[in-house]
């Protein structure tokens, strides 16, 4: 097999994964697909300025931006090129944040998570638990060998999940992106499938 059809199979295979996404369970959560009835409950997080401080997106400013924006994310799961699961606490049926992959390197085998949890239901560990059962599903659905995860300076909050989960960290990006008018710098944590089989 040459290079290109290799790189051609593994593509199609995350498209195959991606154009019928999932639902993973954990012992708290469903980690499903986004849908429109999740506006009211996304809303009540992604408006707030406090989540959306160390992210690269600004604050939904109306219900119907929501609702828009889900719209939009139905679109892209049909073409199998989005990556990002509703987290759903199971005891309240709520939605209650994101988390999946911001990026998926076929070519080198690698990937990168991001995650975000509604204040309400922050300090109980449903980042964690949420982004250990994505970084599972990389590591053997997708046959990562690598998962990163990046954080802004100053978001203590994240690196500490990176942590819990087994990352490591691998330093800091100076000034590497601008956003909402300035330059941030930007953490890397990693971990290798080797270790994280080794951590669970």
């Amino acid at each position: 097999m040459t290079y290109k059809e290799e790189a051609k199979m593994k593509k199609e295979t995350v498209y195959k994964v991606f154009s019928h996404m999932p639902t993973i369970k954990t012992e708290r959560l469903s980690l499903r697909p986004m849908h429109i009835i999740d506006a009211e409950d996304m809303y009540d997080y992604a408006s707030r300025e406090d989540v959306t401080k160390y992210l690269l997106w600004s604050p939904h400013t109306s219900i119907s931006y929501t609702k828009d924006y889900l719209r939009y994310i139905q679109d892209r799961y049909s073409l199998g090129d989005f990556y990002d699961w509703a987290i759903i606490d199971r005891e309240s049926r709520r939605m209650i944040g994101t988390c999946g992959f911001t990026r998926i390197n076929t070519a080198n085998n690698s990937g990168e998570i991001g995650y975000v949890i509604n204040p309400e239901f922050s300090g109980r560990g449903y980042a964690t638990e949420a982004a250990r059962a994505v970084m599972e599903f990389g590591f053997s659905t997708l046959d990562l060998h690598r998962i990163e995860a990046k954080f802004m300076k100053g978001n203590d909050a994240s690196l500490r999940v990176m942590e819990k989960l087994g990352m490591s960290f691998e330093g800091y990006h100076i000034d590497e992106i601008f956003v909402k008018g300035s330059y941030r710098t930007v953490g890397v944590c990693a971990i290798l499938r080797e270790n994280f089989t080794k951590a669970t």
